[in-house]
């Protein structure tokens, strides 16, 4: 089984930019030296350099200063904000990379093509980090050619969100907008949009483009990447259907620039956001969400469900965070045994504990804590997560966590930037009247197969 163990190469500015860019597969780095020796038994000392993780809430709190207690001896120093991938590459080639990161789940297998960060299987065997507790839509992206690479972190799916007082307007229910029936959403769109001296006061439904393709090709049966990662799927003729109806809602709305310019508009962390102003009438949207709305608004008129495929079948898009070593980590030991004790449901737990002691504070419901480790999601809503006193915050919680027992994901892949990029070029090429639906995914399935087969040929030629 392959083993990353590339020299690392010193390249330039000009090159790391390149790579961002282009998504040339050149190897990037690795440990040059003795090899990482992980033993659950030794003692860890020495430093610890995280890049890409910060203590901004009362989760990530509890959860670090209970890693620092079990790592003693080391010196633990955050490089705050979201990981900057031009700066980390560029310290992956320069042979001086943090010891640990935390990065999205979509990022890795690019990372671990390039030979950027190390495979975690020995880590995970000496840490004794148990995969099966983990989600395997989480799992699949952290996975690249049979070794694992990254441990989950943050499971986020998502669930659809309504204004109540405008769907019972409307003489509709949750069932017309949760996804099942495509031309009762369209029908439903058209009952609750409105205008106003000709500009848009109400937005009927918003699908959300271009990012939530993933999901609307998976309600109509198709996937956008094979399973084994080779092949793009994006002109794939179920995909082309779900563009094709997810983009005419805009279409029958005044069109996807009028609507994007009214929906950032809103309030949207705010008090006036838009379903407490009742100017949207359904989306699907991250869970994260139903905490800000039952903080700002916890009086507006809400209606939850699951996103539901044409078959009538729960369906949410798994996305996230995870760990990883870099290859040429200075301190992989530390680094195995911080993201074990992260990750484990027991630290997921007293996390969980300290935030809804906070919520209950705050006279707030607890609606759930949603990670890659299903074993500690389960241990969390069975202690924490009680009835509220307001029925539709309920029915949040149990659309969030049947959402999450029904994600799928994509594979990790060595060109996952690229091919992301392509998709929702193609997407994007749609909604601004560049091309319909066919041309935009026939083109964008060219420029994604492209950079697939040049990164996979460069992978299976090393």
């Amino acid at each position: 089984m392959r083993q990353v163990t590339r020299t690392v190469r010193a390249l330039s500015v000009f090159g790391v930019t390149t790579l961002l860019l282009t998504g040339c597969a050149t190897g990037t780095g690795s440990q040059d030296g003795p090899a990482a020796e992980f033993d659950a038994d030794s003692a860890i000392t020495g430093e610890l350099s995280v890049m890409g993780f910060g203590v901004n809430d009362e989760i990530a709190e509890s959860r670090f200063e209970s890693a620092q207690a079990e790592l003693p001896d080391v010196d633990i120093t955050l490089v705050e904000g979201d990981l900057d991938i031009q700066q980390f590459l560029s310290a992956v080639a320069s042979g001086e990379p943090p010891e640990l990161i935390y990065a999205n789940r979509d990022q890795l297998g690019t990372f671990a093509s390039r030979g950027a960060i190390m495979p975690l299987n020995d880590c995970l065997d000496a840490e004794a980090i148990d995969t099966t507790n983990f989600r395997e839509p989480a799992m699949n992206q952290v996975t690249f050619e049979d070794q694992v690479y990254g441990v989950p972190e943050f499971n986020q799916v998502q669930v659809t969100m309504a204004n109540a007082g405008l769907l019972e307007d409307a003489d509709l229910s949750l069932d017309d907008v949760d996804g099942s029936d495509w031309n009762g959403v369209t029908e439903a769109a058209e009952k609750v949009f409105t205008t106003d001296s000709g500009r848009i006061s109400v937005i009927g439904y918003d699908p959300k483009l271009p990012e939530f393709l993933p999901i609307w090709a998976r309600a109509n049966g198709a996937d956008l990447l094979s399973a084994d990662a080779r092949t793009a799927q994006l002109n794939d003729p179920a995909v082309v259907q779900a563009l094709e109806f997810a983009a005419g809602l805009y279409e029958i709305q005044d069109g996807f620039s009028a609507v994007k310019a009214y929906r950032d508009s809103a309030d949207f962390f705010g008090s006036g956001n838009q379903f407490a102003s009742s100017t949207l009438g359904a989306m699907p949207m991250e869970q994260w969400y139903i905490n800000i709305l039952n903080d700002v608004s916890p009086d507006a008129e809400m209606a939850f469900t699951t996103v539901k495929d044409t078959s009538g079948e729960d369906l949410s898009f798994s996305s996230g965070s995870a760990w990883a070593i870099p290859a040429a980590s200075s301190n992989p030991e530390a680094a195995c045994r911080f993201i074990g004790h992260m990750t484990d449901a027991e630290t997921w737990v007293a996390a969980a504990g300290v935030r809804a002691e906070a919520r209950q504070a705050e006279g707030k419901p607890f609606t759930g804590l949603f990670t890659g480790n299903q074993t500690a999601d389960d241990q969390i809503r069975e202690q924490f997560v009680k009835p509220s006193d307001d029925a539709k915050w309920d029915e949040a919680i149990d659309a969030s966590y049947a959402a999450n027992e029904s994600s799928f994901s994509l594979p990790a892949n060595p060109a996952d930037a690229e091919f992301k990029t392509a998709w929702q070029d193609g997407v994007n090429r749609v909604l601004n009247g560049q091309q319909d639906p066919q041309e935009a995914m026939d083109q964008a399935q060219e420029e994604a197969q492209t950079a697939l087969d040049e990164a996979w040929s460069t992978w299976d030629d090393e």
